[in-house]
């Protein structure tokens, strides 16, 4: 079944008006930067079709954001990879997510977050577990920050060639693995990340035997 009303209508029947809903794309990829977004649906202009993301091909994902900007109140946060590297994943996405909010115009009343950890808000917060597929304002969060990451990948992949991030958007499939042993870290790389600090461990190896043979 697809997200439903339920959670936002329980928190609208306790005078909670403006409540957002909260989510993430981007903590499991090797390159590139976690980004959330907050969603503030208009009950009455709810666009149909809304679900998680995952769920969602990308010409859906298009269409839906462009119905969610221009229907809703939205925020987008993100955290980049140096801060990714500095701060770890789950501490860069909860920052992530109170930029997200901290953009919107008004802090919200209360705020749905997909997950069970809980970012430090300006307001009352609910986590709810799956919640990309139970509360569709979460949903559309989930759908703001796949799409806002996605378009930031394929410009990535503009400035970073060889490493194919237009296709896999920065996430470890053998593409790009094969492109990190190749050609090593690019600047946009998460280097905590294990995968990485290998393949650029391996690839100053690499460089270091080409240049000694050449001599």
């Amino acid at each position: 079944m697809p997200p439903d009303l339920l959670f936002e209508l329980d928190l609208r029947q306790r005078d909670y008006r403006f409540v957002a809903g909260i989510d993430e794309a981007g903590r499991g990829p090797l390159a590139g930067p976690v980004v959330a977004a907050a969603v503030v649906l208009d009950k009455a202009r709810v666009p149909p079709g809304i679900d998680d993301s995952k769920k969602l091909d990308e010409p859906a994902r298009e269409r839906l954001y462009a119905a969610i900007m221009a229907s809703a109140v939205v925020g987008v946060g993100l955290c980049d990879h140096a801060e990714i590297d500095r701060l770890n994943i789950l501490q860069a996405t909860l920052l992530a997510m109170r930029r997200a909010v901290d953009a919107l115009p008004a802090p919200p009343d209360h705020a749905l977050v997909d997950g069970n950890i809980a970012p430090i808000l300006p307001c009352g917060v609910t986590t709810v577990i799956s919640g990309d597929a139970r509360a569709v304002s979460i949903a559309a969060a989930s759908i703001i920050a796949k799409v806002t990451r996605d378009r930031m990948m394929v410009e990535y992949c503009r400035q970073y060639p060889g490493y194919g991030f237009s296709r896999h958007k920065g996430y470890g499939t053998a593409m790009h693995r094969d492109a990190l042993t190749r050609l090593g870290p690019c600047n946009i790389h998460r280097l905590s990340f294990a995968p990485v600090r290998v393949a650029g461990t391996q690839h100053v190896v690499d460089e270091s035997n080409k240049s000694l043979i050449q001599k």
